[in-house]
């Protein structure tokens, strides 16, 4: 239970920030949180096909040694 609202609490942290920072950049508040929301979604979808990746690296050179 700590950790789902550990990270709820940061996914609503990062999309206050990234709405902040966007909204700092464009003076436009529909823009920013376009933005604010789209960020984390694409953040979190490249951050799942970067640990894929990060941990097949070893498997596939244990595969080699073997």
């Amino acid at each position: 239970m700590r950790l789902a609202l550990k990270t709820g609490s940061y996914g609503i942290l990062h999309i206050a920030v990234a709405t902040g920072v966007a909204f700092a950049l464009t003076g436009d508040l529909a823009v920013a949180l376009g933005i604010g929301l789209l960020e984390p979604v694409v953040q979190t979808v490249v951050f799942a096909i970067h640990e894929r990746i990060w941990e097949g690296k070893p498997a596939r050179q244990r595969g080699l040694a073997a």
